[in-house]
């Protein structure tokens, strides 16, 4: 805890000294990148006064430890033959957006983010002002941005991932009985509506959709299973608590009927390694943008200097933040006229696979909305640990 703490007060110059320079030759061309992560420094500060004592503020670890990637991969990567200033940008600073109508973001080359919702429509805004990359790191959405070809999106949207997963039900589990699980609500509606678009593409249903809106009586549910086939439950709603109840019980009916959950992609985060205890042996699948194939030798680089440096394992946001700066900018730099024509060169891979396609999301679009990463991971959680399943 002291070494995050004392990371987390040296970033808090991040408001007053935000660049940092690598100085190769003056001959070559000269890299500006921005980085983007919501810190909450304000919030962690009174003046000059840390507000937590010997405290560490948890609003403020996904933001910090993405920055600590970005930070390791500009230390341990060789960049030393290239001029590259590196910014930080704190997206929580009560003057974020007046920051990006300033001279710190003038020249900048690309934009690499960490963020939310409404700083994601701003940087989007920014690239497509400026005609530069912005990579979307985390955000699982489009953020309603359209006619924006300079926006990419690694962490796939919802819709990426139902439509994946619906798309492996029609062709895997054809023969199987498979229920659509759900709850009222809204965001369940919503995706409800996406499974139903998908199965009707042309009016024609291309499954027997069966749909078992729990809410509190889980004997709707029940009432579709098969005890003489294999039974596919997909449980249609991002909310934790119906994730875990679902879970328990199709863990106690696979004693009847033979059972395989599949969730949202979320459910990661739900059925990770804390939850070592719950559904003993008993998987849960779901998809993920991200699953590191574990490249030994940057890997180790990884994890061996975070150990060094906070004295604990790389967290996935660390993953996420080292990954964006190894593939985008050593992209950037080999490829600085034409950038986008290299987003899906297999040459820059580190950890995770990434599929970056068009999307565009009316037929009287001329440029694509944006380019999203369509490749998603189905994994296994079983028993505290999560591997890749298909």
């Amino acid at each position: 805890m002291k070494k995050l703490l004392s990371v987390f007060l040296f970033l808090s110059l991040i408001n007053t000294a935000s660049a940092e320079t690598f100085s190769g030759p003056d001959t070559v061309k000269h890299f500006r990148v921005g980085v983007f992560a919501p810190l909450f420094l304000d919030s962690a500060f009174n003046g000059n006064n840390y507000r937590y004592n010997k405290n560490f503020p948890r609003f403020s670890f996904a933001g910090m430890e993405f920055i600590q990637g970005v930070q390791i991969a500009l230390d341990s990567l060789d960049f030393s033959q290239h001029k590259i200033t590196v910014s930080f940008f704190d997206t929580q600073a009560p003057d974020f957006e007046s920051k990006l109508e300033s001279a710190e973001t003038n020249n900048l080359d690309i934009l690499i983010g960490s963020v939310r919702e409404y700083d994601h429509a701003l940087l989007a805004g920014l690239a497509k002002r400026k005609n530069i990359p912005f990579v979307s790191v985390t955000y699982p959405n489009d953020g309603g941005i359209t006619a924006n070809p300079f926006l990419i999106i690694m962490n796939s949207t919802l819709k990426a991932h139902c439509e994946t997963l619906f798309n492996y039900l029609l062709q895997k589990f054809g023969t199987h009985n498979i229920v659509f699980c759900t709850k009222s609500g809204v965001q369940e509606d919503r995706v409800m509506d996406y499974f139903k678009g998908f199965n009707k593409p042309d009016g024609s249903a291309l499954m027997d959709m069966k749909i078992a809106n729990v809410d509190e009586n889980y004997d709707k549910l029940i009432a579709l299973l098969d005890s003489n086939k294999s039974n596919i439950i997909l449980g249609a709603s991002l909310d934790e608590t119906f994730a875990k109840q679902l879970a328990k019980n199709s863990m106690q009916w696979n004693k009847k009927y033979d059972i395989q959950l599949i969730g949202m992609p979320n459910w990661e985060g739900i059925f990770n390694v804390r939850n070592a205890n719950n559904n003993k042996d008993f998987p849960v699948f779901f998809t993920s943008a991200f699953y590191n194939e574990k490249d030994e030798e940057l890997n180790a680089l990884l994890e061996n200097t975070y150990q060094q440096k906070f004295f604990v394992s790389p967290s996935d946001h660390a993953q996420k933040g080292f990954e964006s700066i190894a593939v985008f900018l050593n992209m950037l730099i080999q490829h600085p006229a034409d950038f986008m024509s290299y987003i899906n060169n297999a040459e820059y891979k580190i950890f995770s696979t990434y599929k970056f396609r068009p999307v565009m999301l009316s037929k009287e679009s001329v440029v694509p909305d944006y380019f999203e990463n369509k490749h998603l991971n189905f994994l296994k959680s079983l028993n505290g640990k999560i591997t890749k399943a298909w």
